[in-house]
């Protein structure tokens, strides 16, 4: 727990120093998800060619089950990650610690970050199909996740739940997709 909490309060210090950089971190942790979800489609949709195809609808169609998987893997990160917070419900540390004071309202437990399970897991499906592309969504669900202990609103063990609550999920997704595809061959 020491550990846990020095890394929380290195990255927390950040919060409430300047009106810039609180609007810098509640933009990573609130907002960039957003666009992160829309980046993510926009990036899926394009880089399969379904867009500037002649027959877009038809290019869908063959294509879509890597944008399902991707964002199926999200989703069900998402929810388990709900189910085990409510299992273990852990206090975030604006509850738990009386000198913390939060960037934005959040509500609920804090461990797994559902965030951080969330954006993991879509950044992670989308590595395990474009490596150059998953690198790049790994690396704002990363600045996503770090934003939210910096805004006090989880423990770093909160986002490492939910890292490896993400990365197990699309793991698994993707080979049960790709399992189902090669019984059928």
């Amino acid at each position: 727990m020491h550990l846990n909490n020095n890394l929380f309060f290195f990255f927390n210090n950040f919060s409430h120093q300047s009106n810039f950089l609180d609007l810098v971190i509640t933009f990573f942790a609130v907002y960039l998800p957003y666009l992160v979800v829309l980046g993510a489609g926009i990036y899926l949709l394009i880089h399969n060619d379904v867009f500037p195809n002649k027959n877009p609808i038809l290019a869908f169609r063959q294509k879509w089950s890597e944008i399902f998987i991707a964002f199926l893997s999200g989703g069900l990160a998402w929810l388990f990650g709900e189910i085990i917070k409510n299992i273990i419900s852990s206090p975030r540390p604006f509850i738990a610690l009386s000198e913390v004071t939060s960037l934005f309202p959040e509500t609920g437990y804090a461990f797994p970050s559902q965030h951080a399970a969330f954006f993991t897991a879509l950044a992670f499906s989308i590595y395990l199909q474009h490596k150059v592309a998953g690198y790049f969504f790994l690396f704002l669900a990363f600045f996503i996740s770090i934003a939210r202990i910096a805004g006090g609103v989880h423990y770093p063990i909160d986002i490492l739940g939910g890292i490896i609550l993400g990365i197990l999920v699309s793991y698994i997704v993707h080979h049960l997709r790709f399992a189902k595809v090669g019984n059928r061959v």
